[in-house]
């Protein structure tokens, strides 16, 4: 974005401001993060006031703000830009700079996978067009606006995160994207305290439809029924399913792990082998995502199958991280969720990157009245057969622990409450046979560990 604030006043419906020719290029609602020329937003909250940093903001290069009208004191002889409410001024400035885009705007949501997606798809993308993503989390009421005024004005595909908590949030971030093509990736256990049941996270998930442009295409994991009875009331909706089944527009088989990544053969829309530097078998279905997009943008099966294969992700997905003592540790630690903790689970069980096998796992948090249940039935993807080492993290783990404890020796099952040391003790047992796999809610903060054998 580059803008002048005579131009946001016209945005906003406001009055011409003093300093109207000064020039905006980006966004910032924070002094600690921001860029020269950026225009300051100011929130005022209960427990505190960003106005009381706007001079700070101009201190460290900030082009211009916005100052709340009822707020007492605006600074003298500096450019800023009276609002009524800045967040809502945030967000009408973000559907003006939309409305005028020529960018191919990109929604994607889902349970788990979002950021995988949306780094996949962008990767791909990239050697062929001019692609900005989300960054970071900045997918909800604040972070959506953000990102779509950071584009810039010659930016060819927006590829945008959209995350949620309860019902309406989906429906808010998809009308003011418009998205051309919205994803929704998979649905899961997260956020079931606040939605109820999977079938309420589904029909949170499928309100990125509401936004979509009316020649729209929306791509949704085929392999899950909610979605398909969702998908099956929609008549005039152009929807695409992508997923491991045979019924699905493309899907995948042949899934096997190397020490560089996944490949994988691909049926339906798009025929052929395809190899990605990412690992685990709900990687691969992320990656169908980027392929039919790709294609759908005109990219052809070779270049699709070029550019896979210099994809990246963003770290604590699937990282596979080197430890000094010889352990391979597959970093997965950003977030958890059932659905998510056994395809990694299922991943580590049977790669056959390294021999020996540890899960290191750690509560998954906004489960609602039945997290007892999902953490027992974590022990149905972990077999001692293909297991061999379990340590648990964090007082909901225990639950898990109750179970294991009768199918793994003393040995060979660790539980720590609050105390990462003990499992860091044991595993240094762990060697250039071993392969450890990191997984747990963001709160738990599993990383920790891992600095232990890295620094």
């Amino acid at each position: 974005m580059k803008k002048t604030l005579k131009q946001l006043a016209a945005w906003l419906n406001d009055e011409e401001p003093t300093f109207g020719e000064t020039v905006v290029t980006g966004i910032s609602i924070d002094t600690r993060t921001i860029n020269q020329g950026d225009l300051f937003v100011p929130f005022r909250g209960e427990m505190a006031n960003g106005h009381k940093f706007v001079l700070q903001a101009f201190e460290k290069g900030a082009g211009a703000s916005l100052w709340q009208k009822d707020e007492p004191n605006p600074p003298k002889g500096v450019p800023l830009l009276f609002v009524e409410n800045p967040e809502q001024a945030l967000q009408q400035m973000a559907r003006a700079y939309r409305h005028e885009h020529k960018a191919t705007f990109i929604g994607i949501t889902g349970s788990n996978g979002k950021t995988s997606t949306k780094d996949i798809l962008a990767g791909t993308l990239a050697p062929f067009f001019k692609v900005q993503k989300t960054i970071g989390n900045f997918n909800n009421q604040l972070g959506l606006p953000i990102t779509i005024l950071q584009l810039d004005e010659d930016t060819e595909v927006a590829v945008l995160e959209m995350g949620m908590s309860g019902f309406g949030e989906i429906e808010f971030l998809t009308k003011l994207a418009r998205p051309h093509m919205t994803v929704i990736t998979n649905i899961g256990e997260a956020h079931m305290q606040d939605l109820g049941s999977r079938a309420g996270i589904a029909k949170a998930k499928f309100e990125i439809i509401q936004g979509m442009q009316d020649n729209g295409v929306l791509f949704y994991d085929g392999d899950e029924p909610l979605l398909k009875e969702l998908v099956a009331k929609e008549q005039n909706l152009n929807a695409k399913a992508f997923g491991l089944e045979p019924g699905d527009l493309l899907y995948a088989e042949n899934i096997e792990a190397t020490a560089n990544g996944s490949s994988f053969t691909t049926h339906g829309a798009i025929e052929g082998e395809f190899f990605i530097s990412v690992l685990g078998k709900h990687q691969v279905k992320n990656t169908l995502i980027a392929m039919l997009i790709a294609q759908k943008l005109g990219l052809n099966d070779e270049q699709i199958r070029e550019s896979l294969k210099g994809v990246t992700l963003t770290d604590m997905r699937m990282q596979q991280v080197q430890g000094n003592q010889g352990a391979l540790f597959i970093n997965d630690a950003y977030n958890a969720a059932p659905t998510s903790v056994k395809a990694a689970i299922q991943f580590i069980a049977t790669t056959t990157i390294r021999p020996e096998k540890w899960l290191v796992l750690g509560d998954m948090l906004e489960l609602g009245a039945n997290e007892q249940s999902f953490h027992e039935d974590l022990s149905l993807a972990i077999h001692e057969g293909e297991i061999d080492y379990v340590c648990l993290y964090g007082p909901r783990m225990a639950y898990l622990y109750e179970v294991l404890k009768d199918r793994f020796d003393a040995d060979h099952l660790l539980y720590e409450q609050d105390d990462f040391a003990p499992i860091i003790a044991k595993l240094q047992q762990a060697t250039e046979q071993s392969i450890v796999l990191l997984k747990g809610s963001r709160g738990m903060k599993l990383e920790t560990i891992l600095q232990a054998f890295t620094s």
